[in-house]
């Protein structure tokens, strides 16, 4: 019976002395809370504010950006515009620009502008230098174009159609037609010629650049210096096998020059030049993802290879475009890429227009200057290019030697 009635009483007082050890511990964990609840409610306010934190930081910066590309698109397509006129106006017959605007102006049916006050302005503008201006257009537009599509391909800095050969075995292509008197395509023949050989100089110097998935620098760099001296050995045996119009049309090749430039031969290269550019406007996109590396540019759905071999037909069509109607143009294609992404970043889908704009701004001054320099004398452009390009060169591989750390 003791038993029987003690175990309920201890039953109770336990399960009482339970509720009130339970009690505390409830409330010590409801006190405890919202003191607990806090470091959660901490790191969500920082994970929903590092968002809006990192817009405020990065808006300036992309309105920054922005303006910077529109003022340079702008600045530069106005700076085309004052460059033709300037020199539609220079030579040896001095045209205002109010004249030159208006011989413009009444070529599209126009009543505007200043009338011409000597009698062979209209045949000066329309037979002489307004074709040689809008080759210039053309040709620096392709130049410069080529090089940010090569630089983009190849990720290295030196990639130029000049400098690794690419122009060199276009114009081997081309004095080839001219000795050996080819005419099998008509006027297209040179033009064909030089962008065959162009793209197999381009192939070349890509398969030889390549190493374990990189491009070599020192080895882009060899083997650009083997294709011209292996091109300068064929332009000079070329030299010695032709007759005297083919010599100087192969020194013409050699020197590079706008001079003695027609309507028909712009309309020959003017559908190049449009295609490449087009081409390469085109491939901005993929060629942005190809700069993050080739592994990451393939799980982002890029054909790598594909786009290579598309750039390289690009770049051998714009180079033959140029070399096949002025010669050697050297370091356009490497200046002008560079200044316009030191200005305004490395994206391509700004990089093409602008190096094209650019490009054709560069070559039209250079022309102006090698037309104007020596009175009575018609300087070689390519050497003006040279003498601007080579200092740049020289600059630019010692950036790049300093980024690498030492030759890459």
């Amino acid at each position: 019976m003791t038993v029987t009635q003690t175990h309920p009483a201890a039953a109770e007082a336990h399960e009482t002395a339970a509720r009130e050890a339970a009690t505390p511990a409830v409330t010590a964990h409801e006190a405890a809370g919202p003191a607990a609840a806090a470091p959660t409610t901490v790191r969500s306010a920082l994970r929903g504010a590092a968002p809006r934190a990192a817009e405020l930081v990065l808006a300036p910066q992309a309105a920054g950006r922005r303006a910077r590309t529109i003022a340079l698109l702008s600045g530069l397509a106005v700076a085309l515009v004052v460059v033709a006129v300037l020199a539609a106006g220079v030579g040896q017959l001095h045209i205002p620009p109010p004249e030159v605007l208006g011989a413009v102006l009444r070529r599209f049916g126009i009543d505007g502008g200043a009338a011409a006050t000597h009698v062979n302005t209209d045949a000066a503008l329309w037979t002489i230098r307004f074709p040689r201006i809008v080759m210039a257009l053309l040709v620096g537009a392709a130049l410069a174009t080529g090089g940010a599509l090569m630089q983009g391909v190849f990720g290295n800095p030196l990639a130029d159609p000049g400098v690794v050969g690419v122009s060199s075995g276009a114009a081997v292509g081309a004095c080839t037609v001219i000795v050996f008197g080819w005419t099998f395509l008509g006027s297209w023949t040179a033009a064909v010629a030089a962008f065959v050989a162009g793209l197999l100089t381009t192939l070349l110097v890509y398969a030889t650049a390549r190493d374990g998935g990189r491009t070599q620098v020192v080895t882009l760099v060899l083997t650009g210096v083997a294709v011209n001296a292996v091109a300068g050995a064929a332009l000079a045996f070329l030299t010695f096998l032709g007759d005297t119009q083919a010599r100087e049309q192969i020194v013409f090749w050699q020197l590079g020059s706008l001079n003695g430039t027609r309507w028909p031969y712009v309309a020959v290269v003017a559908p190049l030049v449009l295609l490449g550019i087009l081409g390469a406007g085109l491939l901005a996109r993929r060629l942005d993802l190809l700069a993050l590396g080739e592994r990451p540019a393939r799980h982002l759905g890029v054909d790598v290879e594909r786009l290579r071999i598309v750039s390289i037909v690009l770049v051998a069509l714009l180079t033959a475009a140029a070399v096949a109607f002025c010669g050697i143009i050297a370091f356009v294609g490497l200046v002008v890429p560079h200044l316009v992404r030191m200005a305004v970043g490395p994206g391509h889908r700004v990089l093409v227009p602008a190096s094209a704009l650019g490009g054709a701004v560069l070559l039209m001054c250079a022309d102006l200057v090698a037309r104007t320099a020596v009175p009575y004398a018609d300087l070689p452009i390519g050497m003006l290019t040279a003498l601007c390009g080579g200092p740049f060169f020289f600059w630019l591989i010692r950036r790049t030697r300093r980024s690498a750390g030492g030759w890459a």
